[in-house]
């Protein structure tokens, strides 16, 4: 037999107090002594009661929770940014709750429609590529609205980002100043990742600006681009441009795959040919050796963002507004930079 869920009722026969005092006693703002109110959790945890807040909630028109969208739930910089949403949450009593796009419009489109007839507190999503419709979605949504890694010109609310195009260059001049100068870049399919397309599009147009060849460009299948495509995507750039210099990947689990890759072929890294990645991924760090990345800082992404909701929500007037726009940093380290070249 399915068992029966404790009751309100249950929890105060065994506290011997009221269900009006049981009800007061479990809510934040209670009047309830603590003498009290501890007896009542004490019975509702031996009996394992949860307060209902659903009722609360339609009475007040909360409902307590922040939709979340992001692309991909295997990549530690996304889970990143959550962490960072989250724990900033956490004191609060907004709970998030998550959605996975993977990397498709539509999907992103489709989600936000479940979400907005829950009514959430706020929506935060990843990017500033939507459908039309669902960009009306979220503008008509009446609730704050974060758009988060990337500057969209046409931003639906607040934003918390950086230019992927600044990323892609970035890298470029840092291979320039190694003295490289036959140089690829490693991705997936552009038309769905559009924060790694915008970091190709940096990096063609900075080695174009230093008059060095930008056609050595790789992709390998639908992103997420993993470790996998990594490999296969420089199997391809050294059997079609076997003189490559470096390369940049989309990521660091493509970075790793990549310079796994071209171990396998014989290659040194650095010296024969450099790899670099991007989301300064705990991997890049471990990795040997060390795999030179860009730092967006995802987790202050997901803090920054967090903040903005809790000043919208005026659930912390005392939080000074964050900075809404996150420099990429590049980390050099020995998978790009060698003595002995």
């Amino acid at each position: 037999m399915k068992p029966k869920a404790p009751t309100m009722a249950d929890v105060a026969a065994a506290a011997g107090v009221s269900t009006m005092t049981v009800s007061r006693a479990l809510k934040p703002d209670t009047s309830v002594s603590e003498k009290t109110r501890a007896k009542i959790q004490e019975a509702a945890d031996t009996l394992g009661y949860v307060l209902d807040s659903s009722a609360a909630n339609l009475s007040s028109r909360r409902t307590g929770f922040v939709a979340v969208t992001i692309p991909s739930i295997n990549n530690s910089n996304f889970a990143d940014t959550l962490r960072g949403i989250v724990d900033t949450l956490r004191d609060t009593d907004l709970q998030v709750l998550l959605g996975y796009t993977n990397y498709s419009k539509e999907e992103e489109e489709r989600l936000i429609e479940q979400f907005l007839r829950r009514r959430p507190e706020a929506i935060v999503v990843t990017g500033g590529a939507h459908t039309e419709r669902c960009r009306r979605l979220i503008g008509n949504s009446g609730v704050p609205v974060v758009e988060t890694w990337d500057l969209p010109e046409m931003p639906l609310g607040d934003v918390i980002g950086f230019s992927n195009a600044a990323a892609g260059r970035l890298m470029v001049e840092h291979f320039i100043s190694q003295g490289y100068g036959r140089i690829g870049f490693i991705g997936g399919d552009t038309s769905r990742d559009t924060r790694g397309l915008d970091r190709r599009r940096g990096f063609v147009a900075a080695l174009e600006e230093n008059g060095l060849p930008a056609d050595r460009l790789v992709a390998t299948g639908p992103p997420p681009i993993t470790m996998r495509e990594g490999a296969l995507s420089m199997r391809r750039m050294l059997d079609q441009w076997p003189d490559t210099e470096a390369v940049m990947c989309v990521s660091d689990q493509a970075a790793f795959g990549a310079m796994t890759e071209a171990q396998r072929a014989g290659l040194r890294i650095p010296q024969d040919i450099a790899v670099a990645g991007f989301g300064a991924d705990a991997l890049s760090e471990h990795a040997i050796p060390a795999i030179t990345t860009v730092d967006v800082s995802c987790e202050e992404i997901g803090i920054r963002t967090a903040e903005i909701l809790l000043r919208a929500l005026a659930l912390a007037d005392d939080i000074p507004a964050p900075e809404r726009r996150v420099i990429p940093k590049l980390i050099a380290r020995e998978s790009t930079v060698s003595s002995q070249r």
